[in-house]
C-alpha cells in the first residue's frame, strides 16, 4: 500500500486511519509508540505473573522452615515487565494522537 494514494485520493482519510489503528504488534509504528511493551502479550504478562508467584512461594517456604539463628532470606524480586519504572523512556517514541489529524493538516505533511 502506498501512502501517497491518500494523496492522490484513492484512499479515504477513514481507511488510512483504520490501517494505522490496526497495525500488527511487530510493526515498525507499535515498537516506536509502545518500545518493549509492544512485543509483550497477555500471555507473556501472565507467565510473568506466574512466575513472581511461584518465587514468592518459594521465598516463603524457605523462610517458614529455616532455622531461626540464620539471616533472613532476601525476597525474589519481580521479572521485569515493559514500561516499568527502572526502564528509561525512550526519549524518540512519538506519543499516541489523542484525535486524529484533520485532512487538511495530513495534506501539509504529505505536501
Amino acid at each position: 500500500m502506498d501512502l501517497l494514494d491518500w494523496h492522490r485520493g484513492r484512499l479515504s482519510s477513514r481507511r488510512l486511519a483504520v490501517l494505522v489503528q490496526h497495525m500488527p504488534r511487530d510493526s515498525a509504528l507499535a515498537h516506536s509508540l509502545h518500545g518493549e511493551a509492544a512485543e509483550w502479550t497477555t500471555a507473556d504478562h501472565l507467565l510473568a505473573a506466574v512466575v513472581d508467584q511461584l518465587a514468592e512461594a518459594n521465598w516463603m517456604f524457605a523462610t517458614v522452615n529455616r532455622d531461626e539463628d540464620t539471616d533472613p532470606l532476601d525476597p525474589p524480586q519481580p521479572v521485569p515487565r515493559p514500561g516499568s519504572a527502572d526502564e528509561e523512556p525512550n526519549p524518540d517514541a512519538v506519543p499516541p494522537p489523542d484525535v486524529l489529524p484533520a485532512m487538511e493538516e495530513m495534506a501539509k505533511f504529505f505536501a
